[in-house]
């Protein structure tokens, strides 16, 4: 299937998309950073390199566009944690998904609030993929993650490096972090984003189980 979706996410209506190839094994959640949407280039690319290895993706929009306008938002990890969790509940009861894992790709600030929502068992998130990520705005609950995380990061992105590095040291799951030589917080450097891509990809495949027998999701805590 492939098709525009509205997620009811605690009564806030937000756009998406949803794509889930046949035989999907897999469906990977994307989160965007600040100043971004579900129609970013880089996420939309790495989502069909997921597609062609057999998994589905949701990119949406965390925020309506009447709260984009106040900045506060956009860095509020509380709140995107919480819309995030909403909607993974919301992928988990889709008959196209709900027999799937899910996995978290979060980019910037949205990976802050990736790390967040899969630092709650109750989601069960099987993976999650943070590229050019902002892993010290997650808060003390980094050091709850049990998801393995693949933290992805630009070797010439000097400040972010450092934030993740450090942030890989606070981890207590399993975790890898991957330097792209030469690319810059974007990855706009020729090759940069392929290399986000099979990245990611070899991840999820790699982390999400072979059969799935789930239990009904239970009750997400607050943000």
């Amino acid at each position: 299937m492939d098709a525009e979706v509205t997620v009811d996410a605690g009564g806030t209506r937000l756009s998406g998309r949803l794509t889930v190839p046949g035989d999907a094994t897999g469906v990977v959640v994307f989160a965007h950073g600040s100043g971004s949407s579900r129609h970013s280039p880089r996420n939309r690319y790495v989502a069909q390199v997921l597609h062609r290895a057999g998994l589905g993706t949701l990119l949406f929009d965390l925020l309506t566009a009447e709260e984009e306008v106040h900045r506060g938002n956009v860095f509020d990890i509380g709140l995107l944690a919480g819309r995030l969790a909403e909607v993974v509940a919301w992928v988990r009861a889709q008959p196209a998904t709900e027999h799937l894992p899910v996995g978290l790709f979060g980019a910037s600030t949205g990976a802050a609030a990736a790390l967040r929502a899969a630092a709650d068992p109750a989601l069960d998130v099987a993976a999650v993929v943070c590229r050019g990520g902002r892993p010290d705005l997650t808060g003390a609950s980094l050091g709850d993650v049990r998801a393995p995380t693949l933290l992805i990061v630009g070797g010439s992105d000097r400040l972010v490096l450092g934030l993740n590095r450090a942030a890989a040291g606070r981890l207590r799951c399993a975790h890898r972090l991957a330097i792209v030589p030469g690319a810059s917080h974007l990855f706009e450097e020729p090759g940069a984003l392929d290399s986000v891509a099979g990245l990611a990809t070899d991840w999820f495949t790699g982390h999400f189980p072979a059969e799935v027998h789930r239990e009904p999701l239970r009750d997400v805590r607050p943000y």
